[in-house]
């Protein structure tokens, strides 16, 4: 296990180091596939065992985001990308693939929806995203979750 976040608050740690790749359209591809291509352009390249430790409600939740899951990144509407950056930041892509997979599989963080918003900012914040950015991503996804990804509480 390597521990990306270790603090007073969160411990996320991954079994190995994510791996995530770009997909790419090709000529033999149905209208279908590349479809889902340009909706989700980035891939998992590896089985990513996931271990987050909620140390403030002291709870423990390990998940695996498996090898071939694809997710389109950061959702940062291109209004914004002069202010926060492209969607396709390398520095926001591992923090989008852990939170996307989170919205998409509520039940592997018991349906949390603040620590999923937590997991995001210390993710981000490890990518060495500076505070005024993740500000704004942090709070635009947390109200993004709270109206539209119908998280159970």
């Amino acid at each position: 296990m390597t521990t990306w976040i270790n603090n007073n608050e969160l411990k996320i740690d991954f079994e190995s180091e994510p791996l995530i790749g770009i997909r790419y359209f090709l000529p033999s591809m149905t209208n279908e596939e590349k479809k889902s291509i340009k909706k989700y352009p980035f891939i998992n390249k590896t089985l990513l065992n996931v271990s987050v430790t909620d140390k403030i409600k002291n709870r423990f939740y390990n998940f695996t985001i498996p090898e071939g899951y694809c997710f389109d990144g950061a959702s940062v509407p291109r209004f914004f990308w002069r202010i926060i950056g492209s969607n396709t930041d390398n520095k926001f892509l591992v923090a989008a693939m852990v939170h996307d997979y989170m919205c998409e599989n509520h039940e592997c963080i018991n349906f949390d929806r603040a620590l999923s918003t937590k997991i995001f900012d210390s993710l981000l914040s490890f990518s060495q995203v500076g505070k005024v950015k993740r500000f704004f991503m942090k709070n635009s996804v947390d109200i993004f979750q709270k109206f539209f990804c119908k998280w159970k509480s």
